[in-house]
């Protein structure tokens, strides 16, 4: 009778195969040994449960071939059947390993009404957090059989900060169970086969740029590969000194400070409106924002240009950093747009709420951020956000390069408080800050130093 060698687990992989969590999550750095976990843990599963439904899920189905199905197909050689046209293993007890892919929303159909037992998200980070959680819905059943969904992931991508705040920081909506969650953080120094077979790739990693060290070999979550605003700095030990930080701890606005307003427009899609102080130095304060999001990141509280500038003009009547000021503000040169009745800036104008149109230059746009993010020789910016501002902290180290256009941010991403801050940086531009450089001397041919060492 033929046996099935499954493998030695590594100690992060065992960790891996032996947890029983809801939601467990392994990943961090390139190389940890996670796809052979996936594969480990469904033969498992499926030789342990007669009829135990499983689903293996990753980006595209190419992605599920070079990974997962080509090697299970060898792996599971006499012990299971492959159906090419189902994308199903059988075995003989009745379980079965069934993969799928998610590229893009309308992929999310083929799990509408689907039921399985156990779902992998593998490289989980590449999906949007509303499609995992669709994809969660289909975990499911009163068979018995365990109920568990299982991650791998590496820093970066859509699904980051959904990851970043359950597994990572641990910081859980009341729906969310923190008894359910469990994080296997990896390192590519767990996996000893790929540093015995490949000991050439600790050394690529350790020679690629620094952000990108960090997430790769280090699997740090709070930089990643294609990072928009990596300059931004979140620094709680300078939140008093503001030395080297961009966050800072609230404090009481001086009465002869502009206050200014910056607003994007949200119906579907959330709506952003930030106020801000400019010192007389002509640094500016973001000290507090509305934002209209739902519990769902990226999904619109859907309130009516009435009601927005309702609430918007209640802050500003009653908050104390606000009340009784002159306020200017800048939004979305769109909000003009008069083509279908009243355009969403009258109705703004009909609350006592006035805007001038923003500069919409992308490009140029984002370089102002850039400029305001800058540190000079003594480590202060040009810009602080009050650590209230969650939205801004929230969002903004999330943007990613466009792929198509590289020095753009991806609009596909939650960009509604980038946008309103890029026309309020548009609307006060100033120069980057002078480097200089320090002069590097390649021998003195021309004795220009006078003979000096």
């Amino acid at each position: 009778m033929r046996t099935l060698d499954l493998g030695r687990a590594q100690p992060k992989q065992a960790l891996f195969l032996r947890d029983r969590h809801r939601h467990i999550a392994y990943g961090g750095a390139r190389g940890g040994g996670k796809s052979w976990a996936v594969r480990t843990k469904a033969k498992l599963l499926a030789f342990r449960y007669p009829g135990i439904k499983i689903l293996i899920v990753r980006r595209t189905y190419k992605e599920l071939q070079n990974n997962h199905i080509e090697q299970l197909l060898a792996e599971l050689d006499g012990f299971a059947r492959y159906n090419r046209a189902d994308k199903v293993f059988r075995f003989p007890n009745g379980a079965t390993i069934s993969f799928g892919y998610c590229a893009n929303e309308g992929d999310l159909g083929q799990y509408q009404g689907a039921e399985y037992d156990v779902v992998f998200l593998d490289e989980a980070g590449q999906l949007q957090e509303s499609w995992i959680r669709k994809i969660n819905l289909c975990v499911r059943g009163t068979n018995g059989l365990p109920k568990r969904t299982y991650y791998t992931l590496n820093p970066g991508g859509p699904g980051h900060a959904y990851f970043k705040r359950v597994f990572v920081d641990r910081n859980f909506n009341q729906d969310e169970s923190p008894d359910d969650y469990f994080f296997i953080q990896a390192r590519v120094e767990d996996n000893k086969v790929l540093m015995r077979t490949q000991p050439d790739y600790l050394r690529e990693l350790e020679n690629l740029p620094p952000t990108l060290r960090a997430a790769w070999k280090d699997g740090r979550w709070d930089v990643y590969e294609g990072q928009f605003f990596e300059d931004f700095v979140d620094n709680p030990e300078g939140y008093k000194t503001r030395v080297r930080t961009h966050v800072i701890e609230p404090f009481e606005i001086d009465p002869g400070w502009t206050i200014c307003r910056s607003y994007d427009f949200g119906y579907g899609k959330p709506f952003s409106c930030a106020w801000w102080a400019v010192d007389y130095d002509g640094v500016i304060y973001r000290i507090l924002e509305l934002y209209g999001c739902t519990r769902t990141p990226n999904e619109g509280v859907k309130w009516t240009p009435d009601e927005q500038f309702e609430r918007i003009a209640k802050l500003e009547r009653e908050h104390p950093w606000l009340r009784g000021k002159r306020i200017t503000g800048v939004a979305d040169p769109s909000i003009w747009d008069a083509s279908r009745g009243e355009s969403v800036a009258q109705t703004a104008a009909r609350h006592r709420v006035y805007f001038t149109p923003g500069d919409n230059k992308r490009i140029p746009g984002w370089m102002q951020c850039h400029y305001r993010l800058q540190f000079d020789e003594n480590g202060y910016p040009r810009m602080y956000v009050f650590r209230t501002c969650r939205a801004f902290l929230r969002t903004v180290p999330l943007m990613m390069y466009d792929e198509h256009r590289p020095e753009d941010l991806d609009t596909t991403l939650e960009d509604h408080v980038c946008d309103e801050w890029r026309y309020f940086c548009m609307s006060r531009p100033v120069k980057p800050m002078k480097r200089i450089p320090e002069p590097v001397i390649l021998g003195d041919p021309l004795n220009t130093m006078g003979g000096r060492a």
